[in-house]
């Protein structure tokens, strides 16, 4: 029997009443960043990946070390560096003199919440590792495949790639990131309190383990029955093939700047990630803009821009703007 959106509202509101007590834990510890916080919270019930970008020091790695310590989960931090090999991700047979036979080390990408820091410090070699446990959740090892427990999901830093020392991330990897965040400096008053906190005997705060991963589990299966207009899909589609050909939107003149568009991951991404936005306000439906709010972050990513879009110092965010700008809203 089909739910109402008051049965559905209902619903969400009673399974998302551990949303303000994450919000909480984690302004422990981050000042400021409610951007990034929401996001992160966002990535976190819908059990995808995310690729955040900024400059050092900015509390990238920080947010995702709060965000895993309120989860009743397997935490794993890598660092990632130019001599890096796949074997260190993924594990790798060991040979034991005594049997004759091979055993397998698993290595830390067999956890629950993965913190990839400085991603694009690693050769592609080691991306590539990284494409099986993103998409199929599946590791395999010496030709076993070993099923990834839930939930898993891989958070990444990144420098900017003008940055000494790092590699450009393959386009076929940052499709699997169902956002990439920009982090931005904080405002001076968030940066004066950060100052305070840190440099006090009593700056360090410790939060608590609130969620437990079969809460995260339900909470998917609750933000799958958000309702979500014909209309609305319709729109989401509209924006996406925008971006592959923009002469249907009226927007010819993107054309010349846009390489590739969006691939079909996008547009799942941005149907799921809607109805996610809606469940933490509170909602049963999804609406505008809650597309409006989170489209920037799927997209950015996925839109490769042309060398005349570069020359004339257009970025992936102008041109999005100039999408979500001209695409009519239902």
């Amino acid at each position: 029997m089909p739910q109402t959106i008051e049965e559905i509202t209902q619903k969400v509101r009673q399974a998302g009443e551990f949303i303000p007590l994450l919000t909480n834990e984690i302004k422990k510890v981050i000042v400021g960043q409610e951007y990034l916080t929401e996001r992160l919270i966002l990535a976190l019930i819908t059990g995808e990946h995310v690729l955040l970008e900024g400059v050092p020091g900015l509390a990238k790695t920080t947010s995702v070390n709060t965000l895993a310590q309120t989860i009743q989960a397997e935490f794993k931090r890598i660092q990632f560096t130019p001599d890096l090999l796949p074997a260190d991700l993924i594990g790798t047979q060991i040979f034991q003199p005594k049997t004759g036979e091979f055993s397998i080390k698993k290595g830390p990408l067999f956890s629950n919440i993965i913190l990839a820091d400085e991603i694009n410090r690693a050769p592609a070699k080691v991306q590539s590792a990284l494409l099986e446990a993103m998409q199929e959740r599946q590791i395999t090892i010496g030709g076993e495949t070993f099923l990834l427990s839930q939930p898993f999901m891989v958070i990444a830093t990144q420098n900017p790639i003008e940055q000494e020392g790092t590699y450009p991330l393959p386009e076929a990897q940052i499709d699997r990131f169902m956002l990439k965040l920009k982090i931005d400096y904080p405002t001076k008053e968030e940066e004066k309190t950060i100052m305070q906190r840190m440099t006090s005997s009593n700056g360090q705060k410790q939060v608590k383990k609130i969620i437990h991963p079969e809460v995260l589990l339900k909470t998917r299966e609750v933000i799958n029955s958000i309702y979500i207009d014909d209309n609305l899909e319709d729109y989401i589609l509209n924006l996406i093939t925008a971006t592959r050909d923009p002469a249907i939107q009226n927007l010819s003149k993107l054309a010349s700047l846009i390489q590739y568009g969006a691939s079909p991951r996008a547009s799942i991404f941005l149907h799921r990630l809607s109805k996610a936005y809606a469940f933490m306000q509170g909602r049963g439906f999804v609406v505008p803009q809650d597309i409006k709010t989170i489209g920037f972050d799927v997209l950015r990513h996925r839109v490769i821009l042309t060398y005349e879009a570069e020359a004339e110092n257009v970025s992936t965010d102008d041109v999005l703007q100039q999408i979500f700008d001209t695409v009519e809203v239902p």
